[in-house]
């Protein structure tokens, strides 16, 4: 089995791209990619994709974030975070627990933020970080994230440790920077670790040194998630060894085919999971607004 996620729990100096490369050079597996950067400095958890688990990229990194982050007031960097360097210092206030809670709970919700100058965002067509190290400070446009709790777990000024739930697409360096110029002295992200994505745990992730330790494939295969438990949010249906055949080779099932075996409530448009002995078949995307009927179903991704 070549196929699926693997959870590495990244450590603190590598880049996501380096977890990648080491796993691709040990298991000999071509395709190989992961869902979400981590930045060098964080830790925590690192979906690897492997084989045809690469389609699944787009499923896995939609799912909701945890992060135990810390920030650190009073010091600004240009990276918003350790690897940087210091632009600005300022005196460090009286500030309270509960000020900071207070202040904390205005950022949740539905807000707007700018991305890091140093980031992988493109700005026409060119990494931001490409454009950063240049001395350029490109433009970027601020995204509309949703920030759906923060706790602060301790205070230990100028040191604030606290959790943080978070759509897909949040950066955390921003978010801290936003808190900290709201709370007056300004600062940057000292520390960060990535707790779950989606209904992943760190809790259950890998260390790469244990995998490269052992040098084995059989190894990565036998931690391996299959392809049809990599995206457990998404509702299911089972299909029939003949019709899953048939929509591996292109077919496009009518949704009578489909609606018998569907073990979730659908509103309108969802994304479906087709699953044959407990192999993933194919990812189609459900429209039940205007009825039902073939033009309804629509294959998004097809494994064979």
């Amino acid at each position: 089995m070549t196929d699926g996620i693997l959870l590495i729990d990244k450590k603190e100096g590598e880049t996501s791209y380096d977890v990648v490369r080491k796993i691709k050079r040990l298991s000999k597996i071509r395709k190989i990619g992961h869902a979400g950067t981590l930045d060098p400095f964080a830790t925590g958890l690192l979906i690897i994709l492997l084989g045809q688990g690469t389609k699944l990229s787009n499923f896995i990194m939609s799912g909701q974030k945890l992060y135990l982050a810390t920030l650190r007031l009073g010091v600004e960097t240009d990276t918003l975070d350790p690897t940087g360097q210091e632009i600005r210092t300022s005196p460090v206030p009286d500030i309270s627990p509960e000020q900071i809670r207070e202040k904390a709970r205005e950022f949740i919700g539905d807000i707007e933020q700018t991305p890091p100058a140093f980031s992988a965002v493109k700005h026409k067509g060119v990494p931001a970080y490409k454009l950063a190290r240049r001395g350029m400070a490109p433009e970027l446009k601020r995204r509309r994230v949703s920030i759906f709790d923060i706790r602060i777990l301790s205070v230990d000024l100028p040191d604030i440790t606290m959790e943080v739930a978070c759509s897909a697409g949040t950066y955390i360096r921003s978010l801290a920077a936003d808190m900290a110029g709201e709370l007056g002295p300004g600062g940057h992200l000292v520390s960060l670790r990535r707790l779950a994505s989606g209904r992943f745990s760190v809790n259950n992730a890998l260390c790469l040194g244990r995998i490269l330790d052992r040098e084995s494939v059989s190894f990565i295969r036998d931690n391996l998630i299959p392809l049809a438990s990599a995206v457990p949010e998404m509702p299911e249906i089972e299909v029939v060894g003949s019709l899953a055949d048939k929509i591996r080779f292109g077919y496009r099932p009518y949704w009578e085919e489909l609606s018998d075996g569907l073990n979730a409530t659908c509103r309108e448009s969802i994304y479906v999971k087709l699953v044959s002995n407990k192999e993933l078949v194919a990812i189609v995307k459900v429209n039940l607004s205007k009825g039902v009927g073939h033009g309804h179903v629509k294959i998004k991704r097809v494994f064979v």
